[in-house]
């Protein structure tokens, strides 16, 4: 019988679904352009109007934009592509974490 509501417990727990608001996802963008502390800026600036975002850094040295989203929050590919062209920027790539 404890054999059984052991099984029953593993099931329970790994068979539930894994709600958004259990995360925070990240994503990373390869960005063209960015050469200053000016363009740090103005992306967090841009990024900081999002009630989505939960914060972004801009690393100048690998010219990479990590964006972390609130739980349950998300932007999609071409919404943050577009903030980022209207910005001045280039997007090379966009990685899910």
């Amino acid at each position: 019988m404890k054999n059984i509501c052991l099984l029953t417990l593993l099931w329970v727990l790994y068979a539930s679904p894994v709600s958004a608001a259990d995360h925070t996802d990240k994503l990373y963008v390869d960005v063209n352009g960015l050469v200053c502390d000016f363009c740090a800026q103005a992306l967090e600036k841009v990024f900081a109007k999002k009630e989505q975002v939960e914060s972004i850094h801009v690393d100048l040295d690998s010219k990479v934009v990590a964006i972390t989203f609130r739980p349950g929050h998300q932007l999609d590919d071409d919404t943050i592509s577009t903030m980022i062209a209207d910005a001045g920027y280039d997007v090379r790539a966009i990685r899910h974490e």
